[in-house]
């Protein structure tokens, strides 16, 4: 089986990043663009807010998927309590109709407490509100009316694609993975807890969900291709730890991901793994033992020009060898 070759944006600026938030948006669609002519099968971005990051993660994600014919698109996550679910059913089976069915949202709880603060949104609810508004999305899809809050609900159009394909469920908890299989929904962690997938397994079979599967990090986070690695950390080590440390200060309550890492040097993030610049030849051994290769060509704001670098030397040297 080929590996799966995958490209990933979070839209994040480094205090010092020389690139603007304008341009960082118009590369992203143009290496969105350029990744789909030439056989990247995935393209994630993601969500957060009052920071540097994606905000309006269904309408970046409907710009790719104009720009591009074949990738599929995804947002990993996509904070479900922070949404109107009647609006985001509407978006979301849009953007099904409009692309052909390439498009999927793992929905997120939400941890941030300045986010649910911004949104008006009760923190501690969120848990029930993710799961109140999965169901709620489940009905809308259907096309018929259903009652919600006491208001007769009609969501049109209606998406083509089965919810399943729509939307799965995220976290890196027992809770998220027993909500999974209760929702009948595939689940994705970024968890590398293998007791996860025994639990979510347990529980499906337990409510009969038999189409159910489990989704989880199998390599670096952040990959980079380079000729001179050395070189290249000496260039991109300041944004990668940006995206760590910053990332890490984000976290709160009791969360297994390995991307939250308590680094405080480069070091520190080449011994995690997470973060991997390598060589034409290392990244082919590590799609082949992984399965997969997911670039991130605008880390932190690092130069368009550095990532086009990178992007280049794996579709020449390592794309034709997987």
């Amino acid at each position: 089986m080929a590996a799966v070759s995958a490209i990933r944006f979070d839209m994040r600026l480094a205090p010092f990043a020389t690139v603007t938030a304008a341009e960082q948006h118009r590369q992203c669609l143009e290496m969105s663009r350029w990744a789909d002519d030439h056989g990247f099968s995935a393209i994630t971005v993601s969500e957060h807010h009052g920071i540097d990051f994606v905000s309006a993660p269904t309408t970046l994600a409907g710009l790719i998927l104009g720009a591009t014919s074949r990738a599929h698109v995804t947002v990993n996550a996509l904070l479900v309590p922070l949404h109107d679910p009647i609006r985001l059913a509407e978006q979301v089976a849009t953007l099904d109709l409009a692309s052909g069915g390439r498009f999927t949202f793992v929905a997120g709880l939400g941890y941030k407490v300045e986010e649910f603060e911004m949104a008006g949104v009760d923190r501690r609810r969120r848990g029930a509100l993710t799961e109140e508004y999965l169901q709620v999305l489940r009905q809308a899809w259907s096309g018929e009316p259903f009652e919600w809050q006491g208001r007769t609900i009609v969501v049109t159009p209606t998406p083509t694609s089965p919810p399943e394909m729509l939307m799965w469920a995220g976290g890196s908890v027992r809770a998220s993975a027993e909500r999974a299989a209760r929702l009948r929904l595939p689940f994705f962690t970024m968890s590398t807890n293998p007791e996860l997938a025994d639990i979510y397994r347990e529980e499906c079979e337990k409510v009969g969900y038999t189409s159910g599967f489990f989704l989880y990090p199998n390599g670096p986070s952040f990959t980079f291709v380079a000729e001179d690695p050395d070189k290249a950390w000496d260039q991109l080590g300041p944004y990668a730890l940006y995206d760590a440390t910053s990332y890490n200060s984000w976290q709160s309550g009791a969360h297994d991901n390995p991307v939250a890492l308590q680094a405080t040097t480069v070091d520190d993030l080449k011994a995690s793994g997470m973060w991997a610049v390598v060589t034409p030849d290392e990244c082919v051994e590590l799609a082949r033992r992984t399965g997969s290769v997911a670039l991130h060509p605008l880390m932190g704001g690092i130069p368009p020009e550095l990532g086009w670098e990178s992007l280049q030397l794996f579709v020449d040297e390592v794309q034709p060898r997987l």
